[in-house]
């Protein structure tokens, strides 16, 4: 099976494993999200949104949750040794969301700091965080894991894919040409995760069937950053 998912994630650039959380192990994960203290200035709850940046780091008690025996076989089967978290939020898109992804790619990664290096560029700031464009061999070379604790389907808010759109570099959405790329709705079961490069097309739309969609976003790297840089997130696995 890994080798299929491998192939997966090298041709069209995502793969979808489920079973990876018991519904029990997914409740513990629910259960220490709503038992956290929501006045940290990492939460954002809004109508539409209910979001915690640097999600691992702030509530440290899910770590042994969210990397059960299955998920860090998964990542060593399909990345191998030396893999380490860059990034983790979690995101809840509420029953009644009228919010929609448009399409993109994930060309931005989260430093400790602003160092003006060398094919670092460019620059954003986003909730007291850096973000910075890093070369492409460092996006090309990380991947994203969304565990999902509901059901996801188009109605809402799985995301939709462009297979095969990581292998082009930069691709910017508005010089997609619909009539050679194809788009995929990324179906994922409670208890399942998605597995995706940061290069990969992706969007999502609004919520239409008043069922949450609840994720965990981790993104992953074994690479180092130049210049001074660092990640501002650093997690073993």
């Amino acid at each position: 099976m890994a080798i299929t998912q491998q192939d997966n994630i090298l041709n069209d650039g995502f793969a979808i494993v489920n079973d990876i959380y018991t519904q029990a192990e997914a409740n513990s994960i629910i259960t220490a999200i709503e038992a956290a203290d929501q006045s940290n200035p990492a939460f954002r709850k809004t109508d539409d949104l209910f979001a915690i940046r640097q999600f691992l780091k702030e509530l440290p008690q899910v770590v042994p949750l969210i990397f059960n025996p299955k998920l860090k076989e998964l990542i060593r089967a399909l990345f191998g040794e030396g893999c380490f978290v860059t990034k983790s939020i979690y995101f809840d898109k509420p029953e009644l969301s009228n919010w929609f992804v448009a399409w993109h790619q994930d060309l931005t990664i989260v430093v400790d700091k602003r160092i003006d290096a060398p094919g670092y560029g460019p620059w954003t700031v986003k909730q007291n965080q850096f973000g910075v464009q890093p070369p492409l061999n460092i996006l090309q070379n990380n991947f994203t894991i969304r565990i999902h604790l509901d059901d996801t389907n188009g109605d809402n808010g799985a995301l939709k894919v462009v297979p095969g759109s990581h292998q082009k570099g930069v691709y910017r959405p508005e010089t997609i040409n619909w009539e050679l790329e194809t788009e995929t709705t990324c179906n994922v079961n409670a208890g399942g995760v998605m597995i995706m490069r940061p290069l990969l097309l992706h969007a999502s739309n609004r919520t239409t069937n008043n069922k949450k969609r609840r994720v965990v976003h981790i993104e992953f790297s074994r690479e180092t950053l130049d210049g001074g840089l660092n990640w501002a997130e650093w997690l073993s696995v």
